[in-house]
This record gives structure tokens, C-alpha cells and sequence, in this order.
């Protein structure tokens, strides 16, 4: 007989049910607490971090200073709700537990931020007068530079680290808010990254590169995205910049008829010569088709030098759609017939001037005056917050290269974005797009591209699959509307109004081409194939009558491929191309 009592088995067992269940319901209802407090608190560093920006734009330290400390608190009071065991616990949860990592991770990162970066950074801010930056009268001091570099040391490396969290994070994996959230979040950690990189190598190397050490000669190449080379344009004109003691004055100037071919090409890597053969080595226009700027800079350097004895430090190369971000900051100029405005100027410099000036050697002669206007502007009549704003902003676009003589200045340079080396692939993976033009002629101003990139697997391997749309979009009387100086005229065996482009593609470190295609336009059926480093770049040439466009597909295998995190590189382009990633559908 029973005596009505549970076994004790079940008895333990339903004791047990009944410890979890509670503990699972005080375990919800302590992470939606301290969730929602987290939530508050993130929600207070994005407003707080908006007021920041525009009181920094605005020279108020102070309310900059009041704002950073706001935003350090509500950092830190997320990061502490969202760091317990119990939440971390939540972290493992299937389908729910990524979302949980995604706002821990968010708040970790801001409060790293806020912490190590924010502060330091405003603190050094500080040591500078924002309303001038140590500009007077065309001359820059340069000691304030050397007392800042520590704390933007510091901050560049914890914002190199937050970027790098913050990358790793899955947004894909959480819900559509949150992973909006992170997205935003992980653009303006990049954002901050690159800005406060770009401050810490000005403030390591401003000083000597500008004189303070001795005299510096630096070369800068002009290059005119209208006929386009890998780094962004053919080098429509050259001059010499002299720095020293933190003056900076411009004191000679050149144009490509001053350097005609050489007989003898300059030594060039294999990788140079198996895509635009010894052209870069042999004529200056066409150095800039070399894709890494470590490589192409020194022989840019080696040409002036030979053509005019002058020992070169440096050379910079600057493209015509930064003139855009420039009269941003100093206003309309006057060069020639024309009056540029940050609204007319690129049209203007690459297409205006080639339209209403037929004669090469008088547009040679505009472009030099343009040259002198805009460098004496941007020392003399511009606020030096809009002017760093401009550099920033062109820096950030891949407008500004820079290579230095002196290794020790090159190797922070290199490092760097305003290097333009090749990039190092490491939480992400990196491909590009390089488009460089054999029309002979300057009909690049008529075109446009599409750029996407796909992740997933094919026959089964981890696949990256970049698509390139090439588009001529010049009208349909291009031949006998446009001045045979922007068609080429046929010189160089391509029909008028017609473009002719070599496209290039390369893909993560130690991936190789698994599929290669291409749809639309005419040119030669092969593609070519060479190592960039130890990257695997595949080239095609095409042709587009206008109207026309063509697709060119690339797929990848092996290390590096399968990568959510894929970033896209390309030429500089008068009009950036479409970038936007896609539903895999594999070609192999």
C-alpha cells in the first residue's frame, strides 16, 4: 500500500526542477534589469558622443571636456552591468546568447574608449590652440607636436584595439535593432580610429618632416582621377615643396613635358612589370599605375632628381577631387578664366578646362596656376580647423599618399593608411578593385562602378566572390560632342568616345582564383594573373563603347575567404563607387 507520499526520488527531482526554475527566473529578471540599465547608459554615450563632436568642432573645450567625463560614466556603468557571470552565462545561450555578447562586447568597447582614448585624447587637445594649431602666418610651431604625441600614442593604440573587438563582433547573428546599433558603433570606433592615427603620426612626425631638424625638399604629384591609374590619376603636374623650421613655402613647379621617357626603364617589381609591363619605370605619367605607394614613390622621387638635381626627402601624392574638400575649407579662387567653388571644382579641373581650353600647353599652365592658388589658400586664408577637417576628410578617402626618404619616418608611414601600401589582412580580410586606363585620353570623368562583395561557400570551400560593373556613361556622340584631347581621338588605337580600362582584382592573403568572368564589352578573353605581395590579383582589359557596361566576377579560395569581415579597397575615383555586399551565387 502507499501511504500517499512521493518517492523521494521524485521528490528530489522536483525539488531540483523547482531550485532551477527559480534561479532561471531570477537569472531573466537580473539581466533584463541590468540590461535595460545598460541600454540606458549606451543610449547616453550616443547622444553625449554627438554633443562632443560638434562642441570639438566648435573649439569649446570645456563643454568638451564636461561631455567626455558624461560619457565616461555611462560607459563604464554598462560596462559594469553587462561583465557579471550571470550575463556571460546568458552569452552561450543558443540564438539568444549572441545578442547578450553583442551588448557586452558594446559596452566593453565604449567604456575602453571613453577611458583610455576619449579623456587622453581632449587632455592633449588641450596643448594646442584649436583656433589656430600652431599656424601663423604661414608658419607652423612645431613644439606643441612633441608634448601631445605620448597620450595620442596611447589613445591610437586602444582605439587600434577597440576597432578591432569591435569588428570581430557578429552583427549578422543578432537582432536587426541591435545589429544596427553595432554597425553604427563599429563605424564610428573606425572613424575615431583612423582620425585619431592620422593625429598621432602628424604629432610623431610633423616636426622633422617639416624642418625643425634641418632643411626638406618633398615632391608632390598631382594626380588627375579623369584618366585613372591605380592610386587614383595620371600625374598631370609636379612640384616642389620646401620646408623648414615649420615654414612651408612652394618653389618650383613642373609639368610632365618636363620628363619625357626614359630609354632605359627604372628597376620595377615583377608584380608591376606582369601588369602594366616596364611603362611605370619609363614614363612618369604612368607611375602612379604601380599599386602599392611605397614602390611607386621612390621612383617618382628618382625622376625629379634626375631631371633637376634636387635631393628629395618625400613625395605626396594628392588627387584633383581633394581641390573639393579644400575650397571647403578656403573658399572660392580664381586661376586663369576659371572661378572654382567646392561645388563646381571637379568638373572644372577635369573637365571644364579640357572643354574650353583645346591647346595642352595653356591647360599645363592653368593647372600650375590652380596649383599655386589653391597652396597659398590653404597656408594663408583658411581657418586651420577647416583646413586639418579637409585633410582629414581627403586622408580618409585615399585622396593624400605620402612616402618618406628617411626610414624611420617611412616605417610609421607605411603603417599606416596614408602609406598606401597594399594592406595586411588580420581580423579582416581585404580585396581590391584597380582600374587604370590605356585609352590615352580623359574620358575616366564619364565613368562609374559597382562594386560587391559575397561570402559563403562554394563546391563546398569557404568563398569570397568579388563583382566589378564597369559602365561607360558618356553620350551617345561622344565621338564628335567631346574634344578629341578627351576622346584620345584614336591615337592610341581606341575609337573615340570609347574606354578602354585594365580592371584589376585581388583577393585575401593566400587565396587563389577558383572562377574568373566575364560579361559585356569586348578586349582580350585571357586574364592575367600575378602576385601583389602575397596576394593573388587577376587583370582583365575592357572596352565600352558609351552606354555600355561590363561585370568582371572573381572568386576566391583558401586562407582568408569566407570572411564576414571583408573590406573593400579601389582607386580613388572621382565618384566613389557603389560598395554593398550580396547573396552569394557561385559561378564555379
Amino acid at each position: 500500500m502507499s501511504d500517499g507520499r512521493m518517492p523521494v526520488q521524485h521528490r528530489w527531482v522536483r525539488w531540483v526542477v523547482g531550485v532551477v526554475l527559480t534561479l532561471l527566473v531570477l537569472a531573466i529578471g537580473w539581466v533584463t534589469v541590468r540590461g535595460i540599465g545598460a541600454v540606458n547608459d549606451l543610449q547616453r554615450v550616443s547622444a553625449s558622443a554627438s554633443q562632443l563632436k560638434a562642441a570639438i568642432g566648435e573649439g569649446d573645450l570645456d563643454r568638451a571636456a564636461t561631455l567626455s567625463g558624461r560619457i565616461a560614466h555611462h560607459a563604464e556603468s554598462a560596462h559594469d552591468l553587462t561583465s557579471d557571470p550571470v550575463w556571460h552565462a546568458f552569452g552561450v545561450v543558443p540564438w539568444l546568447g549572441p545578442n547578450f555578447s553583442a551588448v557586452s562586447d558594446v559596452a566593453a568597447i565604449a567604456d575602453q574608449v571613453a577611458s583610455d582614448a576619449l579623456v587622453p585624447v581632449l587632455d592633449a587637445a588641450g596643448e594646442l590652440d584649436l583656433a589656430s594649431l600652431g599656424l601663423s602666418g604661414g608658419i607652423i610651431d612645431l613644439a606643441p607636436f612633441a608634448a601631445i604625441e605620448p597620450p595620442l600614442a596611447d589613445a591610437s593604440a586602444t582605439l587600434a584595439s577597440a576597432e578591432d573587438r569591435a569588428l570581430r563582433i557578429d552583427a549578422d547573428a543578432t537582432l536587426p535593432p541591435l545589429a544596427d546599433a553595432v554597425r553604427e558603433m563599429r563605424s564610428a570606433v573606425t572613424q575615431a580610429s583612423t582620425v585619431v592615427g592620422a593625429l598621432h603620426g602628424a604629432s610623431a612626425l610633423l616636426p622633422s618632416m617639416l624642418g625643425a631638424e634641418g632643411p626638406r625638399n618633398y615632391v608632390v604629384a598631382m594626380q588627375n582621377n579623369a584618366e585613372l591609374r591605380s592610386s587614383g590619376g595620371i600625374i598631370g603636374a609636379i612640384a616642389l615643396l620646401h620646408a623648414e623650421g615649420g615654414r612651408i613655402s612652394l618653389v618650383q613647379q613642373a609639368s610632365t613635358t618636363d620628363f619625357p621617357p626614359l630609354e632605359q626603364a627604372l628597376p620595377l617589381s615583377e608584380s608591376t612589370v606582369a601588369l602594366f609591363e616596364d611603362r611605370p619605370g619609363r614614363f612618369l605619367q604612368n607611375i602612379t599605375n604601380i599599386p602599392d605607394f611605397t614602390e611607386a614613390a621612390p621612383v617618382i622621387a628618382q625622376r625629379w632628381q634626375q631631371r633637376f638635381g634636387t635631393p628629395v626627402d618625400g613625395v605626396i601624392a594628392v588627387d584633383a577631387v581633394m581641390t573639393k574638400n579644400l575650397l571647403a575649407a578656403t573658399g572660392p579662387l580664381t586661376f586663369g578664366p576659371f572661378t572654382a567653388t567646392e561645388d563646381n571644382v571637379v568638373s572644372l579641373l577635369l573637365s571644364d578646362i579640357y572643354t574650353t581650353i583645346p591647346d595642352p600647353a595653356v591647360q599645363d599652365q592653368v593647372f600650375a596656376q590652380a596649383a599655386s592658388a589653391l597652396f597659398g589658400a590653404a597656408l594663408t586664408s583658411a581657418a586651420p580647423k577647416d583646413l586639418v577637417a579637409a585633410l582629414a576628410t581627403s586622408a580618409d578617402e585615399d585622396r593624400i599618399r605620402i612616402w618618406s626618404a628617411h626610414e624611420d619616418e617611412e616605417r610609421l608611414l607605411a603603417a599606416s593608411e596614408l602609406g598606401g601600401a597594399i594592406p595586411e589582412d588580420d581580423a579582416t580580410s581585404h580585396v581590391g578593385v584597380l582600374f587604370n586606363d590605356t585609352t590615352g585620353a580623359k574620358m575616366d570623368y564619364y565613368t562609374d562602378a559597382t562594386i560587391t562583395t559575397a561570402i559563403g561557400r562554394c563546391d563546398g570551400a569557404p568563398t569570397t566572390q568579388v563583382r566589378v560593373t564597369w559602365t561607360n556613361n558618356a553620350p551617345a556622340d561622344a565621338a564628335t560632342a567631346l574634344p578629341a584631347y578627351v576622346t584620345g581621338g584614336g591615337t592610341y588605337g581606341v575609337d573615340p568616345g570609347t574606354v578602354r580600362t585594365l580592371i584589376t582584382v585581388y583577393g585575401p592573403e593566400g587565396a587563389t582564383p577558383s572562377f574568373v568572368d566575364r560579361e559585356g564589352g569586348q578586349g582580350d578573353e585571357g586574364a592575367q594573373t600575378t602576385l601583389l605581395g602575397s596576394r593573388t590579383a587577376v587583370q582583365q582589359e575592357v572596352l565600352l563603347a558609351p552606354g555600355e557596361s561590363a561585370t568582371i566576377t572573381v572568386e576566391y579560395q583558401g586562407d582568408g575567404t569566407g570572411n564576414r569581415l571583408t573590406t573593400v579597397d579601389h582607386t580613388p575615383m572621382i565618384r566613389t563607387p557603389d560598395i554593398s555586399p550580396e547573396e552569394l551565387r557561385c559561378g564555379s
